[in-house]
């Protein structure tokens, strides 16, 4: 397996020539990106267009913000991102409809080992973040690998996500947990 197939399958992979290049490529776009003026919107657009692997037709991405690979992300209908947001998408970093990220919000697929030899030897691992349809997120939250949250979720301001959260719920705290249910959305 090549590392690139070794990330994407949740395995322990060390970044090589392709996936050195793939992030220099990213971080370039997103550098690019932050200096258009937010008038511009038509360009923005564009841009972020040619960054991320899907997007609706309605988003909105504020500046500054930052992508490890931008093809592994994919947003839905009405998502919007506020200011200095991080996708740290390197593996697939999946949103639905009508998601809200508030400033200051991390979503981290990339992960390294407990094991320190492991570290030394510059491994490895990642793994999906999925995120349903009808989510807000507070400021300051960061979600962890391998987190689905589901539909209909508020996730409070400075939470930190580590665990999968049910549709229908608020969720706070370090580690974030559930504090109510709430009423599923209709239509």
């Amino acid at each position: 397996m090549t590392e690139k197939e070794k990330l994407l399958a949740g395995e322990l992979y060390r970044v090589d020539t392709e996936l050195a290049g793939e992030l220099a490529a990213c971080k370039k776009k997103c550098e690019e990106y932050n200096r258009i003026p937010r008038e511009e919107r038509e360009r923005r657009n564009a841009v972020m267009r040619s960054l991320l692997g899907r997007c609706g037709e309605n988003f909105n991405i504020e500046s500054n913000v930052w992508f490890d690979y931008g093809y592994n992300t994919e947003v839905g209908e009405n998502f919007y991102a506020n200011h200095d947001c991080v996708f740290l998408d390197t593996n697939k970093l999946i949103f639905g409809d009508n998601v809200y990220v508030a400033p200051q919000c991390g979503f981290y697929t990339a992960g390294h080992p407990l094991d320190a030899l492991l570290r030394r030897e510059e491994q490895e691992f990642a793994t999906p973040i999925r995120v349903g349809s009808d989510v807000w997120f507070g400021g300051g939250v960061k979600v962890l690998p391998g987190v689905t949250i589901g539909d209909n979720v508020v996730i409070g301001a400075g939470s930190v996500v580590v665990h999968d959260i049910p549709s229908d719920s608020v969720a706070v705290g370090n580690p974030a947990r559930v504090i109510r249910k709430l009423t599923p959305v209709r239509g």
